[in-house]
């Protein structure tokens, strides 16, 4: 499977993942990488800016920084759009562009560009994400530049199940037991 989107099933009761959406980056036979993209945490761009000791003007002062899932929380990833180098992230369709290049958010900054800056990340060990969606926990979609960067954070999981025709009422899949 190739980069997607990930849906939570509407039953899943996992405290990290009920009711998210994952950008899911890098799936072979080694496991996955993904991003929740709807999800914030209570930190700001500004924040995540001091850390790194970089100066860039106050436009993101107020832009709110996503938790990108459970493993290393401190990891940043930019997504964006655009196209990045092989070797400095993935581009995963649909215009859409993940990098952990601190000088790819910068460039993001700089651009004025829409982005999602997210610390953490979702991974699987090999055959635990396809385990998980043949057991219903997941539903998977195109990446859509208008769900992950068109939309707001709250409309982002009705949106991405809209996109397969669904609604989370109108879902019933096999609970998944974490």
């Amino acid at each position: 499977m190739g980069p997607c989107l990930l849906i939570a099933s509407p039953q899943m009761k996992d405290p990290f993942f009920e009711g998210t959406v994952i950008l899911l980056c890098q799936h072979d036979e080694n496991g996955a990488l993904g991003l929740v993209i709807n999800r914030e945490t209570s930190l700001s761009v500004q924040n995540v800016l001091e850390q790194l000791s970089v100066s860039l003007p106050q436009n993101h002062e107020e832009h709110a920084v996503n938790w990108g899932g459970p493993v290393e929380p401190g990891a940043g990833f930019i997504v964006f759009p655009g196209e990045v180098p092989e070797d400095e992230g993935w581009n995963v369709g649909n215009g859409i562009a993940v990098s952990p290049s601190r000088d790819q958010l910068i460039a993001a900054l700089v651009q004025d560009q829409p982005f999602l800056l997210c610390l953490g990340y979702a991974g699987w060990g090999a055959d635990q994400l396809d385990t998980e969606i043949r057991n219903g926990g997941w539903l998977t979609t195109d990446v859509n530049f208008d769900v992950i960067l068109g939309v707001g954070m709250d409309e982002r999981y009705d949106r991405a199940l809209m996109e397969l025709g669904l609604s989370a009422m109108g879902v019933w899949m096999q609970p998944v037991d974490e």
